[in-house]
């Protein structure tokens, strides 16, 4: 180690001089922190819940796909009912028999079935699925949110370890700045604030579907 203080009042203590290996370990300490902060019960309850609202949001845009195809599929269907059930009308007319109105049974049950799933679809778009996405924002927003506070909480802790390691420093400077910024707690406020801005992004997503649906 060579210095001159008096050009250099400003020193930087690193764990390795080889910047590769020292950017390379300082990721893998971030990675096994954000690892920790995964782990923890309100971090793993918030990821459930957003697990939640995702598959209910899935289950009914699932639906809709099924519907909107049975739709398409009993439009055409129809068209050929209807003219299969009136040319058996007409043949019975035509040869003096008793007039045949049994396959309009079966063009009004279909009819019946497609008037119902245009219902079901519109149900589902104006109302079910806007409300499914209005959760799933929400649970995605908190579960950001608390990733956040988690990350946070995970580099205050390695913080105040720190500090307490740098006593003996202090004690013999008396001041002795830190910049934990270019740190592991600093790297992991930077992920904690990149989930705080998702977080609130997610949260005026809602907040404009939820405006939408009480207009």
């Amino acid at each position: 180690m060579s210095f001159d203080i008096a050009r250099t009042p400003t020193l930087q203590a690193v764990a390795t001089g080889d910047e590769h290996r020292l950017v390379e370990d300082l990721q893998q300490r971030v990675e096994a922190a954000a690892r920790l902060a995964e782990e923890l019960p309100e971090v793993r309850a918030a990821a459930e819940a957003q697990n939640r609202a995702e598959e209910h949001l899935a289950q009914l845009q699932r639906a809709e796909r099924a519907l909107n195809l049975f739709a398409r599929d009993a439009g055409e269907k129809l068209g050929a009912l209807r003219e299969s059930a009136l040319d058996s009308i007409i043949r019975s007319a035509a040869n003096g028999e008793k007039l045949d109105f049994k396959s309009l049974t079966e063009v009004a049950t279909l009819e019946n079935r497609s008037r119902q799933a245009t219902r079901a679809i519109e149900r589902l778009v104006e109302r079910l699925l806007p409300c499914a996405q209005l959760v799933r924002l929400r649970e995605e927003s908190h579960a950001a949110m608390t990733r956040a506070r988690a990350l946070e909480g995970i580099a205050q802790e390695r913080a105040e370890k720190l500090l307490v390691q740098l006593r003996d420093a202090v004690s013999e400077e008396v001041v002795l700045p830190v910049d934990l910024s270019k740190g592991v707690a600093g790297a992991l406020l930077a992920q904690a604030s990149e989930f705080k801005r998702l977080a609130v992004q997610l949260s005026e997503n809602a907040d404009s579907i939820e405006k939408t649906l009480r207009g």
